[in-house]
């Protein structure tokens, strides 16, 4: 979909973070007093406060795909260049840290015999590194004759939530039913374009839920290497986690479940 150069609010006030803790608080405790509790735990974590602070920025023309990369879009790239499958280790997926599942868990996305597994065609493609999405990029303009690439954290943020700020693509209050997050007990990906409500306002799928994504956008982590930025949310987070504002970082070379992308083309 075309996304019109110009200007939009990006990042999140204080506001914006308390409401964040607020409802990533409700969504795991029940009564006020525990709902207090769990709200000050997440608060230690500073999760939020890290966000960029929000601010009117401006960015060029550029069109960015309706929806995540699928298994069976990355099956075709596998099956046309030799390029390896989805996969991690054991001994690999400890190392990398930040582990959250088990292994066992992991096995469940596991890629055999160069396929994903069974009934998952539609859902995005997970286990691949920034490295990974790269290939797949330069795979399709081959296949195509254009040019693809990752999108950059703005561009992913102004596809996401417009030009006035709203916290999430639906607008600013939390809708369980909106997204596929770690509420809804689901406990895995779903297909794309489940969920009409994170839909953005320009037609772009799945903005909040299911997988976080990596952008082209990368930060130097002292002693730790490069990093990618990474927007969107999974299958396994809290609301607040889930908002267009929200951004971590990750390894390049990290392949886990939780994470995928889509593509922005260049003209």
């Amino acid at each position: 979909v075309f996304m019109a150069g110009g200007q939009f609010l990006r990042g999140s006030d204080r506001t914006e973070r308390d409401f964040a803790y607020n409802i990533s608080a409700r969504a795991i405790a029940q009564t006020e007093a525990e709902i207090e509790q769990a709200e000050q735990k997440l608060r230690q974590t500073g999760w939020f406060d890290r966000e960029e602070d929000r601010t009117t920025v401006s960015t060029s023309s550029y069109c960015i795909g309706i929806n995540l990369v699928t298994n069976q879009d990355y099956r075709e790239f596998v099956r046309a260049t030799n390029y390896p499958s989805p996969n991690i280790s054991a001994a690999q997926y400890k190392q990398q840290g930040f582990l959250v599942h088990d292994y066992s868990k992991v096995g469940e996305f596991l890629w055999s015999n160069g396929t994903y597994p069974q009934d998952r065609s539609n859902h995005p493609v997970v286990l691949v590194s920034y490295n990974d999405a790269l290939a797949y990029a330069e795979g399709q303009g081959i296949q195509t004759g254009g040019k693809y690439r990752l999108p950059t954290a703005i561009e992913w943020e102004k596809a996401a939530r417009g030009k006035s700020g709203n916290y999430f693509p639906w607008g600013n209050d939390w809708q369980a039913e909106a997204t596929n997050f770690g509420g809804n007990n689901i406990n895995y990906t779903t297909a794309i374009a489940t969920y009409p409500l994170s839909k953005s306002i320009y037609g772009v799928e799945d903005m909040a839920g299911n997988v976080f994504e990596y952008t082209s956008t990368l930060i130097s982590v002292r002693d730790k290497g490069l990093h990618a930025v990474m927007k969107g949310c999974s299958w396994d987070d809290l609301p607040g986690f889930c908002r267009a504002a929200y951004q971590h970082t990750r390894p390049v070379d990290s392949r886990h479940i939780l994470f995928g992308f889509r593509l922005v083309k260049v003209e």
